[in-house]
């Protein structure tokens, strides 16, 4: 596993030693396809990696120019592996870690973000109840972008009412949902 592009091109980030079945990180060539669509959002942004990992798609958008990323996992060996990843980088500064649950993460962030990746274990996770959570938290800010990583075998999931999907993408068997968080005067309009 390695950062596609920006300021880390080519490093090698620390991915599970045990095989553990628990991080799926998201392959290569579909963090290069999701980060070529966001390309043009990334730049001075605030990103969340919820159910981080391995911490790889904040990672990716630090080194394309985001300003700075939290990340949030409930697992230890995870949130090890994030620490790791983000020393290794030097990117110490930028970065916030929260240990616990998602619903705990997101009640324990001050800043308002630009850019959610919600990539959860496939077929384990409840999106419906995640996006009320993070409408719910305040902590997207209006116009953020949520970018929702999962199995395309499963099922439909409800939209809070200020989030709208903005695109679909499919690569191989998994699907990535770009959702916009709108307030309710208005929203912005994304060329995706």
């Amino acid at each position: 596993m390695r950062v596609i592009a920006g300021k880390f091109r080519g490093k090698k980030l620390i991915a599970p030693r045990d095989g553990s079945r628990d991080v799926r990180p998201t392959a290569d060539r579909v963090k290069e396809a999701v980060f070529n669509v966001l390309a043009p959002y990334l730049q001075d942004a605030v990103v969340l990696d919820l159910f981080a990992g391995t911490g790889s798609l904040g990672i990716e958008a630090l080194s394309r120019g985001s300003r700075n990323a939290c990340f949030c996992d409930s697992s230890n060996s995870s949130i090890e592996m994030i620490k790791e990843n983000i020393k290794a980088l030097g990117l110490e500064e930028e970065s916030r870690i929260f240990a616990g649950d998602y619903s705990r993460g997101l009640a324990r962030i001050r800043e308002r973000v630009d850019i959610i990746f919600i990539d959860a274990p496939y077929f384990l996770c409840d999106y419906g109840a995640v996006l009320r959570r993070i409408a719910d938290s305040g902590v997207a800010a209006d116009g953020c972008i949520l970018v929702l990583e999962r199995d395309k075998k499963e099922g439909s999931y409800e939209l809070p009412q200020n989030m709208a999907s903005i695109k679909t993408r499919k690569y191989g068997n998994t699907e990535v949902d770009f959702i916009e968080v709108r307030d309710k005067d208005r929203s912005r309009t994304y060329e995706l």
